[in-house]
This record gives C-alpha cells, structure tokens and sequence, in this order.
C-alpha cells in the first residue's frame, strides 16, 4: 500500500501517521470542529506540526472542546488562563485570534446556517481569493494558515499524493473533491 511520502519515513512519528490517515484532508461537517481546526492550524504558525499533534487533546481541553459559543463569550481572566496554560502555545496573538474568530464564527452562523455552510457558500475558491475572505473576516490567517486549514478539511486538493491509499478513501467520502 503507498503512502504520503512525509508517512513512509521510517523516523515517522505515530501522530504524523494517525493524523494523516485519520484525518488530514477528510471533509468537516461540525462548526465546532472546522473551527478546532482553524485554532490548530494558527497556533502552528512558526512551529512544527508534530508540536501541534502532541498538545492537541490539551487544546482540546483547553479551548472548552472547541465550543465555539463558550469560546466567543470568553473574558479577561480566560484569556490569562490559557496564556498560563503550559499544555498549549501561550501565545497573546494566538490566544486573542481564537477568541475574536469564534466571535467571527458565531456572526457567519447567524448569516449562513453555519460555518461550513459559509465555507460552502464561496468554495471552490482560488487560494488567493479564500486568503482575502478568511482575512476580511478573521484574525491571524494568512496564505499558509488558510491552505493548510482548507487542505486539511477537504476544500483544496493537495493533502495526498495521488497514488496514497488515502487519497482514494478521501475521494469516496468526497467524490467532487477531484473536481475542485
């Protein structure tokens, strides 16, 4: 059976294989796992992905499972809990940017339905065309956030090579996803 070639190294740390067989390009359909999604991809911003994979159940934790109302109606003293919290990445910038996003979120839900109804909504997209619109409406996401958050949940092609067995589970969950 063939691989990703970042899985196939033997070095290949079991997160990496996990998440790449697990969930790495599979479509989303919860908001509040779309928006778990987003907050992982932000905090990888400068760091290594495998630092993500190990804390992401802390984040999980920490980000009351990724409520995305819980997370909008966070106060002061929530934004200095978690920027005590060594089990995440204490980042004030990061921190603050989950906060405003659920905020954002919530905002997108009261006009589409949901946040995958929005994502919905504007796909298919070129990536510059989805960088402006996650720009225009959420806090630190650039080109890199915003296409590895949009591979990574199935709305841009490029998380799997084509000849990895995985590719084709994603395609029979996803059949137009070759499409876009």
């Amino acid at each position: 059976m063939s691989y990703c070639q970042y899985v196939q190294k033997e070095n290949a740390h079991p997160l990496h294989k996990e998440y790449h067989d697990q969930a790495y390009g599979f479509p989303i359909t919860n908001d509040n796992e779309l928006f778990g999604r987003l907050i992982l991809e932000i905090n990888q911003a400068g760091l290594n992905w495998l630092t993500i994979l190990k804390k992401q159940e802390h984040f999980r934790k920490a980000y009351s499972h990724f409520e995305i109302k819980k997370v909008a109606s966070y106060t002061e003293e929530d934004r200095e809990r978690l920027l005590s919290d060594v089990g995440i990445i204490r980042n004030k910038l990061k921190v603050n940017a989950a906060i405003y996003n659920a905020q954002e979120i919530l905002k997108i839900q009261d006009d589409f339905g949901s946040f995958k109804d929005w994502l919905n909504h504007h796909h298919p997209l070129e990536i510059k065309d989805w960088v402006k619109l996650f720009k225009k409406h959420f806090k630190f996401v650039g080109g890199e956030i915003c296409n590895e958050f949009l591979m990574s949940c199935g709305y841009l092609k490029g998380a799997h090579e084509e000849s990895c067995a995985v590719f084709s589970e994603i395609l029979d969950e996803n059949p137009a996803w070759l499409k876009k």
